[in-house]
């Protein structure tokens, strides 16, 4: 591992996809991991929130519609109370014992849900990610589609919205426009995908710059 801010790690094999409601990351992430076992790999593919029991259960607690809705502060607490304990049990084992671990949504999910769209202070956040994180993806995909689009996706699904997928417009709107400044900001560790392609165009895309990363890594 290599610094990548202070107290801070980035790690070459911890590949996150990001993106909005409707962005595709599903199929994205079946052919990243598709690609990475055909060359040999161990990959562990996960999910924020969730990606251990404990996290599941917190999972349920944010997005269940049929839960008490938390304050922003609230939940931006449980997405890192998930974290905390997704990084102790999944992610760092994973690492340490040499395997690729693909991420759907990681801390940046937070700067872009919870910062952007929810408008809490990002340097909270940030201070969150070093003192309770403390990992970050060598290579972030973001997955970026238009708001009216990627919604008109979703609404094509057999289950109901949770309780974040209900939200207005305006929310993804502040969420696309976090996504993208953070990206503009770290070059070095965004890929930006056009997600509004068909879907096998975006998968076929997002395993080239996985291999040209590994290849590279």
């Amino acid at each position: 591992m290599s610094a990548s801010a202070p107290g801070i790690a980035s790690h070459a094999r911890f590949v996150s996809l990001e993106g909005g409601e409707g962005a595709g990351k599903t199929t994205v992430l079946d052919a990243l991991r598709e690609a990475l076992r055909a060359g040999g790999d161990e990959v562990v593919s996960t999910r924020e929130p969730g990606g251990t029991p404990l996290a599941e259960q917190i999972r349920g607690l944010l997005l269940d519609p049929s839960h008490e809705p938390p304050s922003a502060e609230a939940e931006l607490l449980l997405m890192f109370a998930a974290r905390a304990q997704h990084v102790g049990e999944t992610i760092r084992p994973a690492l340490e014992r040499g395997a690729w671990v693909l991420c759907d949504r990681f801390t940046d999910s937070s700067f872009a849900y919870q910062g952007g769209g929810r408008g809490l202070d990002p340097a909270w956040i940030a201070d969150l990610e070093r003192r309770v994180v403390g990992v970050r993806p060598g290579l972030t995909l973001l997955l970026d589609v238009d708001v009216a689009r990627g919604r008109e996706r979703t609404r094509g699904r057999g289950a109901g919205p949770d309780r974040i997928e209900a939200e207005r417009d305006e929310f993804f709107e502040r969420v696309r426009a976090a996504y993208r400044a953070r990206a503009a900001a770290d070059p070095a560790r965004f890929r930006v995908i056009d997600a509004a392609m068909p879907a096998a165009d975006v998968a076929a895309e997002a395993v080239r710059q996985l291999q040209a990363w590994r290849g590279g890594a």
